[in-house]
């Protein structure tokens, strides 16, 4: 009986174990600069992946240093100062600007829509909270119902009902859902979405039954309901 070829005879056969061995210098030889270029490719991402990733660290640590004068200004309500600096820090709009790709120049961005939001700067306030991204449970959601506030005061009430649910959306959760929907359907009021307006109290009182906002949402869904009947 003859024996099946195993695939592994070269391990018996020292013939056979020099053919492998020139086979495999031919194909190196014949794709040198192929191999070459596909190792150098490959070292060059692993170089570049850690080096960006230390860059980024490095930076961050230099914008939180300059973020934190600012949020103090901020929480003093000394607005100008929080998002321009005041001669030895840069201020939010420039740690923003200048960091965006670290956490800390994202958390500016933030700082800085509620900042403008505040002065009564609606579109740069809409930029800037644009600009910030967060998994954060309640950082996130805040900043859509920051810019749904922004659009509110421009009389965009589609827009910022677009973005009040969005916050709604995000994560819902008893002790915050219930306020984004409560500002949601009052910007559909606004915006003429009565269906959708009695539809966002329903939401409330029925999930929300429980929360201060469900005693509101009765109560503006009878006095719309009454109006849309006289209309």
């Amino acid at each position: 009986m003859s024996k099946k070829n195993s695939g592994l005879d070269f391990l018996e056969d020292p013939d056979a174990l020099t053919g492998q061995f020139e086979r495999a210098e031919y194909f190196f030889e014949e794709n040198r600069n192929v191999l070459f270029g596909v190792l150098g490719g490959i070292v060059l991402l692993i170089v570049g992946f850690f080096g960006y990733r230390y860059y980024v660290s490095s930076q961050d640590e230099t914008a939180q240093v300059e973020l934190f004068p600012s949020v103090y200004q901020l929480e003093a309500d000394s607005l100008k100062q929080a998002l321009n600096g005041d001669g030895k820090t840069p201020g939010l709009i420039s740690v923003a600007d200048n960091y965006g790709s670290t956490p800390a120049g994202n958390l500016a961005a933030f700082y800085a829509g509620t900042a403008l939001l505040k002065q009564g700067k609606y579109d740069e306030a809409i930029d800037q909270l644009k600009n910030f991204s967060s998994s954060d449970l309640l950082v996130q959601a805040r900043a859509y119902s920051l810019i749904g506030d922004a659009y509110m005061e421009k009389k965009d009430f589609e827009e910022a009902a677009s973005y009040y649910q969005k916050a709604a959306d995000y994560k819902p959760n008893k002790f915050f859902s219930p306020s984004y929907l409560m500002k949601l359907a009052v910007a559909q009021e606004q915006a003429k979405q009565n269906d959708k307006a009695i539809d966002t109290y329903n939401t409330i009182i029925e999930k929300y039954a429980q929360s201060t906002e469900a005693v509101s949402a009765r109560k503006y869904k009878s006095l719309l309901e009454a109006a849309v009947g006289e209309s």
